[in-house]
């Protein structure tokens, strides 16, 4: 098969790779489950690529990732239950029915209106899935209930925790300000000190994470994303270890050569390069 720009090229390439006898018996062999994790990964890929502005790698990754979204509904449409179509369908249904103020007759909303209107949207929608769920003679998934329920227990769990706060903070379960939160912090960290002269490693894991559940609290309340923020200082720690390894090289030293005071102060110098003007933070 050649390479095209039509989806349902794609659609049988996948359903080659799938075909009994003649496909890849790799991909014969695979089930939502197995392929799952490779999902979240080409989603991180993407996010990676955009992060690091390449564009080039930007539209390899959306190819790996819709190759995802196919590979999955071509697992379905095996098992009679749904295709790439309806797939397509009920994400296009799900547009047009949540953005009435541009498809419908419904204009001029304030963004807050807009936001109002999605979640009542999104309210429906659930309604009618756990219908549609009890029609088939499933039962309701243990996470559909409950006013947090929907928040997908696979996210990173930065992510779910802001997630987690922000909608319980639409029902007014919240701190007003985002100096309480910074006390709330001050009192896990200490919380975090007694746990750890206890000598019980479960209660100091819990305490650790009472302690960024706090702190992820308050990146929502200042518009900060925890898990791009972390990624941010991941790749800052990494730029200044590799100027310490740099450092030690230059001496014909390796890292096992160094003290630790040698690295500190390699470190801080390093620190303060990149906050020269000029250099990025």
């Amino acid at each position: 098969m050649t390479p095209s720009s039509d989806i349902a090229r794609l659609l049988e390439i996948m359903a080659a790779l799938r075909t009994p006898g003649t496909g890849c018996p790799w991909d014969l062999e695979q089930d939502f489950a197995a392929i799952a994790p490779y999902t979240l990964e080409e989603a991180y890929e993407v996010v990676d690529a955009i992060e690091r502005g390449d564009l080039a790698d930007l539209k390899d990754e959306l190819g790996d990732l819709l190759l995802q979204v196919v590979f999955h509904a071509r697992m379905a449409e095996e098992q009679g239950s749904f295709a790439f179509g309806d797939v397509v369908e009920a994400i296009t249904r799900k547009l047009v029915r949540r953005h009435p103020h541009v498809f419908g007759n419904t204009e001029d909303l304030s963004p807050e209106a807009v936001k109002s209107l999605w979640d009542s949207i999104k309210a429906e929608e659930k309604a009618e899935r756990r219908a549609a769920r009890e029609s088939m003679g499933q039962d309701s998934e243990p996470h559909e209930a409950g006013f947090l329920a929907g928040i997908p227990t696979a996210l990173p769990a930065l992510t779910r925790a802001q997630k987690l706060t922000a909608k319980a903070a639409k029902v007014g379960f919240d701190w007003p300000e985002a100096v309480q939160v910074v006390d709330k912090i001050h009192e896990e960290l200490e919380e975090v000190k007694e746990a750890s002269s206890s000598g019980s490693q479960d209660r100091i894991e819990d305490e650790i994470g009472d302690l960024l559940f706090s702190v992820t609290n308050l990146a929502r309340h200042f518009g900060i994303d925890p898990e791009r923020a972390l990624r941010r200082t991941n790749a800052k720690f990494e730029r200044r270890f590799a100027a310490i390894e740099a450092a030690l090289e230059r001496q014909n030293r390796t890292l096992d050569e160094a003290s630790l005071e040698e690295m500190e102060a390699l470190w801080v110098s390093a620190k303060t390069a990149e906050r020269e003007p000029g250099a990025s933070s």
